[in-house]
């Protein structure tokens, strides 16, 4: 027979450890089922005018992110056919017909300050650099880079706090934040997707094994939290060491120096930002599945390991904010696994060529099968509040290059996956006649809870009818 507490005190934290333990269950990559219990639905965060923030009108969290795949589109083999829900998939989105009410094509946004001026070549290095930014980026391939703040990042300042991690950035592709990269640009605008300030790219992660350890810890689910512990003092041992040696050395530093101590020494205050905002949420959802082992031989199983990434970081509620960067703008790489041994960007420049604009068709279907099985798995995930995880967020696929040959930046290929939380109307194609694309931009972080952004980069409004 159990023992059944009589002091109320007793009582009370025993229904708040049971709460708890059934609040852990049901974020958990075990995916157990539970009842949509009014007193475990996710608090709502409300700003003053009443738009609740990173959070749908259920009171589930709402996410958002983006995925970038290079080198332009396949023209003919993108766009489909009819209009608005009276549309057809072309043959590229094939993959998508599974998920065709859960998305959006989007026709018709532009990213004018990505195309040839001036400052002369370098499409691909615009393309990704004004992608979430909107902006010019500087011509350089030395220290002085000049891009965002990027889209996703100034969501993230407003509603970051409310998970463990404020963004995730994920790549299938190296980390890169020097060196040249295209006609005299930077590869920080190539390999990097994420800008917390103009300066100051975010590094993405390309180790699915990294990824999972930075989120629930290493070793076996039973291994994890402790694991997770010996990190944080680690990192917290590291942190405070630097501090000391900084402390010691701005009394040595002449006035010139003394900026980039600064800027250094901020960089350091926003991990120990992060690591006191993980801390803060308590005990980590630990999946019952095992760590990836690492990054694997093929592309194909690398870019299926990240989408999973994505996937339990947004049903774990350990983030509601991510891009993910499938491989850098102008990337040369080959697809072996699908019979194409010619590199990417080679191809992209076809010329009109029939047989590699077919081999470029099958790049662009390779990778919207990986984008089809991951936005079917968010769909089959459901949720408290009775809907999927897809229809709780917004996922934007697209590229900043919109024909490949001849580096366009207008009619970029753009799809928008997911409901918004019920914001977004979604199984369309939707035409917009030369919009910016940072008028998207500014909408979806609009409908994440994001006040007082009053523009991006070339932005001349919000877009109307999503």
């Amino acid at each position: 027979m159990k023992n059944v507490p009589t002091d109320p005190t007793e009582k009370r934290q025993q229904r708040q450890a049971s709460l708890n333990r059934r609040a852990f269950l049901s974020g958990v990559g075990a995916c157990l089922a539970l009842p949509a219990f009014e007193s475990l639905r996710t608090a709502s965060r409300v700003l003053a005018d009443g738009a609740p923030l990173a959070s749908t009108a259920t009171g589930a969290p709402l996410r958002m992110a983006y995925v970038y795949f290079p080198n332009g589109a396949h023209q003919l083999n993108w766009w489909p056919s009819g209009q608005d829900k009276a549309f057809e998939l072309a043959k590229t989105m094939l993959p998508l017909a599974p998920v065709k009410n859960r998305i959006q094509v989007l026709g018709g946004l532009d990213h004018k300050e990505s195309t040839a001026g001036p400052d002369g070549p370098g499409d691909h290095a615009r393309a990704s650099g004004t992608f979430l930014t909107g902006v010019r980026v500087r011509k350089t391939a030395g220290a002085d880079i000049h891009a965002g703040p990027s889209i996703d990042q100034l969501t993230a300042r407003q509603v970051g706090h409310l998970t463990r991690f404020s963004s995730l950035e994920l790549t299938c592709d190296a980390v890169r934040k020097s060196g040249n990269c295209d006609s005299g640009y930077s590869c920080a605008y190539q390999y990097n997707l994420a800008w917390k300030s103009p300066t100051s790219p975010v590094a993405p992660e390309a180790n699915p094994r990294q990824v999972f350890e930075r989120l629930f810890g290493a070793g076996k689910p039973e291994e994890r939290a402790a694991s997770l512990e010996r990190r944080k003092a680690q990192q917290r041992s590291i942190l405070d060491f630097v501090l000391e040696d900084a402390a010691d050395l701005e009394n040595r530093l002449g006035q010139k120096d003394k900026p980039k101590l600064d800027q250094y020494l901020t960089s350091v205050r926003e991990i120990e930002k992060r690591i006191q905002q993980a801390e803060s949420f308590g005990g980590t959802p630990n999946p019952t599945i095992d760590a990836p082992n690492g990054i694997p031989a093929k592309f194909e199983e690398h870019i299926a390991l990240m989408y999973d990434m994505l996937h339990i970081a947004f049903q774990t509620d350990s983030t509601r904010i991510a891009t993910f960067l499938l491989a850098n703008e102008g990337s040369n790489r080959a697809f072996p696994e699908i019979g194409i041994p010619e590199g990417h960007h080679s191809l992209s420049h076809h010329q009109g060529k029939q047989d590699m604009l077919d081999k470029i068709g099958q790049i662009d279907a390779f990778y919207m099968k990986q984008f089809a099985r991951f936005l079917t798995k968010m769909e089959e995930t459901k949720e408290r509040d009775g809907n999927s995880l897809l229809q709780n967020s917004m996922i934007v696929y697209g590229c900043g290059n919109g024909d490949g040959n001849r580096h366009t930046h207008s009619n970029l290929p753009i799809i928008v996956a997911g409901g918004g939380g019920g914001t977004l109307t979604s199984g369309r194609y939707n035409r917009f006649g030369g919009k910016p694309m940072s008028n998207l931009l500014l909408s979806l972080a609009d409908r994440m809870g994001v006040k007082d952004l009053a523009r991006l980069g070339d932005s001349t409004g919000r877009i109307d009818g999503l």
